[in-house]
């Protein structure tokens, strides 16, 4: 894997895997109404064909624990997947969705372990950044997506949003310690994502900082819920925004540094 198309099929894989998981194995279906999963049945099946078609652009050979055909069949299974619980769903067909939902987490996951294989560094190590990365875009996109729910659901405890934002709070923690073992000094990687994110090693440093940006929106969301007005939520919502867009802007950063890249330029 290289190249912007590889460093995009990190960043959606992990979206996705992250989203999967905490939509499918925390207590929302028995909390929230059927019309969210719905909708993020929808957003999720949308990124999903956008990961597989990043990770086909990016696959280039075997390298390492990379296989492209089992990475490319993995995630084509888990779009799959993904896509078909969403049509279930729609389908009136709950149960059957909820099983295939379900598988959609661990097929998920599978292709992040494969994915591990084009990291520079141990596959342990990959394993573990890309974990940490699953959790923060999953906990940020499930979040903000949670809270617009809120507005069309009025009558939805405040127990699902305040668990998602310290889900958020906790993978923030983890995401900087996945950064920090990416190290901070110069690596062989591609320019053709942002010149800035190359130059003078300054890749580890936006993404750390992107974290603390996202560690500080998390812990005013858990401050804005404490509100009891029903304005709480909205505010909340808002700040997740925010949230997103640093969480997303700290994962491309670090993923620049990811993959293994040999001949490209030390940075």
């Amino acid at each position: 894997m290289t190249g912007v198309a590889g460093v995009m099929a990190l960043v959606l894989a992990e979206t996705v895997a992250g989203a999967t998981l905490f939509l499918w194995a925390s207590p929302l279906w028995a909390q929230v109404k059927r019309g969210f999963f719905k909708l993020l049945g929808i957003i999720l099946t949308v990124l999903a064909g956008l990961a597989w078609l990043s990770v086909d652009a990016a696959l280039v050979g075997p390298r390492g624990f990379v296989n492209s055909d089992i990475v490319r069949v993995s995630t084509v299974a888990a779009a799959a997947l993904t896509a078909l619980w969403t049509v279930l769903l729609f389908a009136r067909q709950p149960g059957a969705a909820r099983i295939l939902g379900l598988l959609s987490v661990p097929a998920w996951i599978n292709v992040l372990f494969w994915m591990g294989g084009a990291g520079r560094q141990s596959f342990a190590v990959a394993l573990f950044q890309l974990a940490a990365g699953a959790a923060l875009l999953g906990a940020a996109t499930d979040g903000l997506l949670l809270g617009h729910w809120y507005l069309t659901d009025r009558k939805l405890p405040r127990g699902p949003i305040n668990r998602m934002t310290t889900i958020l709070i906790v993978s923030v923690a983890i995401s900087a310690v996945a950064v920090i073992s990416a190290g901070f000094s110069g690596v062989e990687t591609s320019t053709s994502i942002n010149p800035l994110l190359t130059a003078g090693a300054l890749a580890p440093w936006i993404a750390l900082g992107m974290v603390v940006a996202t560690a500080l929106i998390a812990g005013v969301v858990k401050a804005v819920l404490k509100g009891e007005r029903a304005s709480a939520v909205q505010s909340a919502t808002g700040f997740y925004y925010l949230a997103v867009v640093t969480a997303f802007t700290a994962e491309v950063a670090v993923k620049t540094r990811f993959l293994d890249t040999p001949g490209g330029p030390v940075r």
